[in-house]
């Protein structure tokens, strides 16, 4: 079996910035040489997160109204109260979405659906370099 990890680094605009990070992804798998297997894709970070998503601005514009429903950034945090960073509402829209997303790779393509793209998703409150690991595993 072959492991082949890469690293992606993308520049982020913050609150709730999606970017479709599927092509990057896409080059990623082309370069492992890998047939059959699966990709992980893992943001290190503890308010971005990665997810699959159809990426059109109606579904964008939706995923964000949902996770400012659900943890609002308005409210109040113990994690700002401790801390006064102000994106206590970041880390647990993350930490909802998830760190990471695991595809399964046939004849050396993602095995995505018509409509499905790869998307990171940042929520901190200011601009970030986020840095994506991405991991194939197979043959």
């Amino acid at each position: 079996m072959k492991i082949y990890t890469q690293e992606i680094e993308i520049d982020t605009r913050g609150n709730t910035d999606i970017i479709d990070v599927t092509g990057k992804v896409e080059e990623i798998i082309k370069e492992a040489e890998v047939t059959v297997g699966i990709c992980l894709i893992f943001t290190p970070s503890s308010t971005s997160g990665v997810t699959t998503i159809e990426y059109e601005p109606g579904c964008l514009q939706d995923l964000k109204r949902v996770f400012e429903r659900i943890a609002p950034s308005g409210e109040h945090y113990a994690h700002n109260a401790r801390w006064g960073d102000g994106n206590g509402h970041s880390h647990i829209r993350a930490a909802l979405l998830g760190a990471s997303v695991t595809i399964p790779v046939q004849n050396h393509q993602l095995m995505l659906g018509t409509w499905q793209q790869i998307i990171l998703v940042d929520f901190d409150i200011r601009p970030r370099r986020r840095r994506l690991k991405v991991q194939v595993l197979g043959e």
